[in-house]
């Protein structure tokens, strides 16, 4: 199940049985964290450690499999640390004995693949040295930093230097939500509705990250039901600089605020902030391409309780089937799970927010479809296109990646 505080970098430990992988994530945390033990396969399934790395901040360590594990049992397991990769911001290659062999090849290619820096740790070197004529060809091969290092005797410092420089500032550093569009001073309108899928005592999380990324802007939050949204614009002076709206009252909000209050959703903004948002304008539309019999996946980033009006369940594959006047077939994955069918056999594919995701798992998440031709696009940006109000919706972005293109 996929929480909020895995959101984090992700930094994968990839290599073979018994090369120290466990070992490795030991000494980085100086403490034992893994288990470790002679026996070749003792991590059995990717493993999550949380810690903190001074320059880059909280992290997960993700301890895989070997990936020369043999038999069935071994196959399985092989397979589950290849879909560690797609949670991976950055990924470390440990190897000993002086062998990049084709396992390590073939994983070297699953990094490229999915566009995941690496470097090469060499472990062990207690026991046996990197040979010099090694060291200079893999670092001319691979293009990345080897170290040669023991995890029982070394310091971590040389593979903490090399984990702040090979990780992507984009896994750590985040940019605004909405700072590119509003100014200092601004009020920001968020509409959050009260029913049956709101969790009591608590907003749910894309709201609460729209209200710090407001005063983290020096701007003014005002937040408010639906059903309050009418007297308030009346009372509101200065107007709102922008309106966020929950994605389930997007009509009522359409309908309530002025044409020259700029009007979006939360799940556009996460879908701008940290999905493929190219390809979700240019998915989006094919919704009224749809034909009878075609199927669709419906993408949750998380595990949760499924209420009676579920938006990603009910209310999207009922809102689209009306729209379209369509007989079509739906298929709903949570979290990471793997998919009940090849990517092929679906019209298009749809993604919630993401919001306990990182940017990378959301990409990689949809990567397959993005790759096979499959359209994609997002709750927020599914919802305001079946209702009429797409064009207003994503305007606010639209308007702001085309000034930066042409400012670049």
């Amino acid at each position: 199940m996929a929480k909020g505080k895995e959101s984090k970098p992700h930094i994968g430990i990839f290599g073979r049985r018994n090369n120290g992988k466990s070992s490795l994530i030991n000494a980085l945390a100086q403490q034992d964290i893994a288990i470790v033990s002679e026996t070749a396969g003792t991590t059995t399934d990717p493993v999550k450690k949380s810690m903190e790395i001074t320059g880059i901040g909280p992290v997960i360590l993700v301890d895989t499999a070997g990936i020369d594990d043999t038999g069935e049992l071994g196959e399985k397991r092989i397979k589950k640390s290849m879909n560690a990769l797609k949670t991976i911001d950055l990924a470390v290659l440990v190897v000993t004995e002086n062998t990049m062999g084709e396992a390590e090849r073939n994983l070297v290619k699953e990094f490229n693949d999915f566009a995941i820096p690496y470097f090469i740790v060499h472990n062990k070197c207690d026991i046996e040295r990197l040979q010099k004529e090694n060291l200079e060809v893999w670092s001319s091969e691979f293009q990345t930093d080897v170290i040669d290092f023991s995890a029982t005797t070394g310091k971590p410092e040389e593979i903490v230097s090399a984990l702040r420089k090979h990780i992507p500032e984009s896994a750590y550093k985040t940019r605004s939500l909405v700072g590119d569009v509003i100014s200092y001073g601004d009020i920001v309108l968020l509409i959050t509705p009260i029913d049956i899928e709101a969790p009591e005592g608590r907003l749910i999380l894309p709201q609460v990250q729209a209200i710090r990324d407001i005063l983290d802007n020096d701007a003014v939050a005002v937040v408010a039901k639906e059903r309050e949204v009418d007297t308030l614009l009346r009372r509101l002076e200065p107007k709102p600089a922008l309106a966020i709206t929950d994605s389930h009252v997007f009509l009522k909000a359409d309908a309530s605020i002025p044409k020259d209050i700029p009007l979006t959703s939360f799940s556009i903004v996460l879908a701008r902030h940290k999905g493929d948002f190219e390809n979700y304008i240019k998915g989006t539309p094919h919704i009224s391409n749809l034909k009878d019999g075609d199927r669709l996946l419906i993408l949750e980033s998380c595990t949760h309780h499924v209420s009676c009006d579920d938006i990603g369940r009910v209310k999207i594959p009922r809102w689209v089937s009306n729209f379209t006047g369509k007989h079509l077939e739906y298929d709903v994955v949570s979290g990471l799970n793997d998919l009940p069918r090849d990517i092929h056999d679906y019209a298009m594919v749809i993604q919630c927010g993401g919001c306990v995701l990182t940017r990378k798992q959301l990409i990689n998440r949809l990567k397959p479809a993005v790759d096979a031709g499959v359209p994609v696009s997002n709750y927020g940006m599914t919802i305001a296109y079946i209702h009429g109000i797409y064009e207003r919706a994503i305007a606010p972005f639209v308007q702001v990646e085309e000034n930066a293109y042409n400012y670049l």
